[in-house]
Formats: C-alpha cells, structure tokens, sequence
C-alpha cells in the first residue's frame, strides 16, 4: 500500500465488531449462513440495515446482505448513507480518503463520483465526520464478505431535509451496477413492546414509502431513510421487510432496547 495514500483506519473494530481478521470473517460468514434467503429474483437496488454492535443488530443486517449474494459480481459500487452520531452537521458529508480500511482490507473510494456529489450545495468533504462514525463502518465486513470488488462512496448525513438525500441518489440512479445503502437503527430505549410497537409502525411507512410518517425518534438514519422511500416512490420499486426485531431478541435484556429492521428495494 502506497504510504501517501489517505486511508481512513477502522474507529470500532473490537468493540462493534471483531478486530481479529479470522473471528471477523467467521462472525460475518456465521451470520450470513443463518439466513433463510428470500428469494427474490431481481438484482437489489438498495437496502435498509441496521448498524449497532454485531452481537445486537448482526443477524437483521445479515438478512439483508444475503440478497446480495446472487448478484454479487453485478454490483461494483455502492453509496453508503448513515447517520452522524459524533458530530454536529450540516448537510451531508463526504470524505477525502483514498480507502476506507476495516481488519478484512481496504476498500477504495470512488473519487470520480464522489467529486460529482461535491458538485451539489449540500454535500461536503469533512473527514471529522467519518473519524470516529460507526453507522458506516459495521456496514464494511459484510460488503467485503459478500461482493468481489466494488468502490464505496461513503456519506454521513447530518441535519438536512429528505428532498436533498433523494436528489443526491437521483444524481446517481443512472450509474451502472450501483447499490444504495442505508443505515439505521430503529426505536432507542423503549421497553419490549413500545419498541415493537413503534418499529412496526416505522415498517409499515417504509412499506408504504411515506417517509413523512417515520420520526426522527423512531429511527436515527431517518434521512436517508426518507430520502431513499421518495426515489423508490419515483422509480416504483417494490420493498420487501426481511427482518424486524430488537435488542431484546438478539443479545440484551427487554427493558430497554433498541429496535432493528431490514429491508430490500427492487
């Protein structure tokens, strides 16, 4: 590896996720394994997953890389939008880096999109906002793990509306071979049934991509969330749940949980 190049290193590789390269590719491939594919025959546009700690949100994220396996050679890019945790932000950030690195290897940026995103008001290069963001970085392994060579164009959305997250995938939607990637949690510390009463309520907005009915509190990736049910709506895709659950049924206790879904676009 070139020494000049910008790499962005791993921020929670062994506190979200595995730091060992072996006990990552197996945690991945085990979650992978357990998934009762769904089989859907078309080529997936994009996806919702969750982001927390592998041992928390690993098998609902799972359930929906798996539907990339079919179609993992087709796929060459893909446009990864969670949400800031860390940092206060306006609009939506892009990252200066060459590569982003987890323990599995580096996956190169794809600059020239990336510099056509710059092109829009909204969208700027803040690598603060990337150092140290999780929502982004859980989502590596999997991709690593299932697709054989692609570019990421990797963008954290801080306060912002849902028509400028929905221009900034139209700008794209004609790119070749493209996947869109959304990462959010849903409902945060609500006891057992709350949670599941507001995570199906969130589903059913998506399901019915009505994004003015999923608030903020009901999920943090809620922007891109949005921004990605206005083009489904535009381009009338089908959205299919694969898995809706919470911290309650994966690793934790059931008085306050954090509720994950997945879901695919096609």
């Amino acid at each position: 590896m070139n020494l000049h190049l910008n790499i962005r290193p791993p921020a929670v590789a062994g506190s979200f996720y595995p730091g060992n390269i072996k006990q990552l590719d197996s945690s991945v491939q085990t979650y992978l394994d357990d998934v009762k594919i769904t089989a859907i025959q078309t080529k997936p546009r994009a996806l919702i997953v969750p982001h927390a700690g592998y041992i928390y949100s690993g098998p609902i994220a799972a359930s929906a890389y798996a539907q990339l396996i079919p179609f993992a050679g087709q796929i060459t890019t893909v446009v990864l939008l969670g949400p800031s945790h860390r940092i206060p932000l306006l609009g939506i950030a892009s990252s200066s880096a060459d590569y982003f690195q987890t323990p599995l290897g580096e996956i190169p940026l794809d600059r020239k999109i990336i510099d056509k995103l710059e092109q829009l008001p909204f969208v700027q290069s803040y690598d603060d906002a990337h150092r140290q963001e999780h929502s982004l970085e859980v989502q590596l392994p999997f991709l690593q793990k299932i697709l054989p060579e692609f570019t990421l164009v990797p963008l954290v959305i801080g306060q912002t509306d849902d028509q400028q997250v929905s221009e900034l995938i139209e700008t794209l939607w004609q790119e070749q071979n493209t996947l869109f990637l959304i990462s959010s949690d849903l409902s945060h510390y609500l006891d057992y049934h709350q949670a599941q009463l507001s995570d199906q309520a969130a589903s059913e907005a998506i399901a019915e991509l009505i994004p003015q009915n999923i608030h903020y509190e009901q999920a943090c990736g809620r922007s891109g969330i949005a921004g990605m049910l206005l083009s489904a709506k535009k381009h009338h895709l089908n959205v299919q749940m694969l898995d809706l659950r919470n911290s309650g049924d994966t690793a934790g206790t059931k008085d306050r949980v954090v509720g994950y879904g997945s879901w695919v676009f096609y």
